[in-house]
């Protein structure tokens, strides 16, 4: 019988169905994480798909399957070879972003796209319009799963997460294909910046691993932005607003100037691509007596991380000096490092990689990634972890979609992946 057409190995067809039907059963699955939150994980739900996923994976016949105190979902596929195999880990993360509900997700089927505009049926409003989406222009013709422009998709990453199990499914099946041992993690909170908080890298036992939470189908990322977390609080003098004059210095107002004292023109999200890096101001509250701006921070390159954090600081400096007796205290958190620095030691694992995407039909290309992954800390930690396509875009927003033939693709990418690792 003839492969389909659409998709890029007769592997990735047998696959695209069996994960498509995983991924709908976890995206209704409400799993959003909350910044702020006092907890580990910091929201319970988060749970609700980790558990089951242990209970398909015992399913699977991976008896080790379990859950551990802090809510990562761990499990090993034994190998199927006899020479020794360096263990290799497949890591995704269970949780939602919080800028946009999780509740309630109802996936659209768009079978045999048309190539024209997909109107959302839960908010008009909202509209996949491939004039304005490039990516999706080259999907006429294929399977595509969107929103119903209500909530997020939850592809980021729940499209990893039912890659990996239907890969270890396909493998626990296929006890004739040679792979070593493959161990599962299944993280929370990655959204929130915390996925490896207390991820352990040696009960782990892997040599190395594979986050699978990209995007575009045939990416292999083993670059990421390097990351730092810049608090600004400023200081004023309450005063009851009907006797202020003379006296009252607005905290607010000193936030508020400060963030629009930020270069408009550069340096911002919305006007940088590439390997450009920005500020961005991620959240401002607070009261006349006192206001926080949380800000993100992010670049490529160390030195110009370093730079932007300067420009901050002497930004708050000179607002802060713009009012007599306002004071101003700035402080910065590292998130993660670029992990191409490390990654470049190991080109083994770039390597097996994009064998294994050629061989599921698809030519690989190397790409940096303008965020971050629990790959990216891990990998900083000591576990060298690149990044691989999961097929999903316009992540964190209502119009997230996913292409279902790149669903099986990165699917059977996995599969060739253990078969090479062992290979090796």
């Amino acid at each position: 019988m003839a492969t389909d057409a659409r998709y890029s190995s007769p592997l990735a067809a047998e696959l695209a169905e069996p994960t498509l039907e995983r991924f709908l059963r976890y995206v209704v699955i409400d799993t959003q994480s909350a910044e702020g939150s006092d907890s580990y994980p910091s929201t319970a739900k988060q749970l609700d798909l980790s558990r089951l996923l242990v209970e398909e994976l015992k399913e699977l016949g991976l008896d080790d399957a379990h859950l551990d105190a802090h809510g990562y979902a761990m499990a090993t596929l034994p190998a199927t070879v006899e020479h020794d195999v360096p263990v290799l880990g497949l890591i995704a993360h269970v949780d939602t972003s919080p800028q946009v509900s999780g509740a309630n997700v109802k996936p659209q089927l768009v079978r045999d796209y048309d190539g024209g505009r997909i109107v959302l049926p839960g908010d008009p409003a909202q509209v996949l319009d491939p004039a304005e989406l490039p990516e999706l222009s080259l999907h006429a013709g294929h399977d595509l799963v969107t929103t119903d422009g209500t909530t997020l998709l939850g592809a980021d990453d729940k499209a990893g997460v039912a890659e990996i199990m239907a890969a270890v499914e396909y493998l626990a099946a296929h006890p004739e294909l040679p792979h070593g041992a493959l161990r599962v993690g299944f993280t929370p909170d990655e959204e929130v910046g915390a996925g490896t908080t207390y991820f352990d890298i040696e009960a782990f036992g892997a040599a190395a691993a594979f986050t699978l939470d990209g995007s575009t189908a045939g990416e292999i990322q083993d670059e990421t932005f390097s990351a730092l977390e810049v608090i600004v609080r400023f200081r004023g003098v309450s005063m009851h607003p009907g006797f202020a004059k003379g006296h009252l210095v607005s905290a607010l107002k000193l936030a508020a100037d400060f963030v629009a004292s930020l270069p408009r023109d550069r340096l911002s999200p919305e006007t940088t691509e590439d390997r450009e890096g920005f500020v961005h101001p991620h959240s401002i509250e607070g009261n006349g007596a006192e206001a926080t701006v949380v800000l993100i921070v992010r670049d490529f390159d160390e030195e110009l991380l370093a730079a932007h954090e300067a420009l901050l600081r002497r930004l708050a400096a000179e607002t802060a000096a713009s009012a007599e007796r306002a004071q101003v205290e700035v402080t910065t958190r590292r998130q993660y490092r670029n992990m191409k620095g490390v990654l470049d030691g190991h080109p083994e694992l770039t390597e097996a990689a994009e064998e294994a995407i050629r061989r599921a039909g698809l030519e690989p290309v190397r790409a940096g990634i303008r965020g971050g992954t629990d790959g990216a800390v891990l990998t900083e930690l000591g576990l060298p972890t690149p990044n691989l396509f999961d097929g999903g875009h316009e992540y964190h927003s209502e119009r997230e979609w996913i292409c279902v033939q790149d669903i099986g693709a990165a699917t059977a990418t996995i599969v060739h992946l253990a078969q090479i690792w062992a290979e090796r």
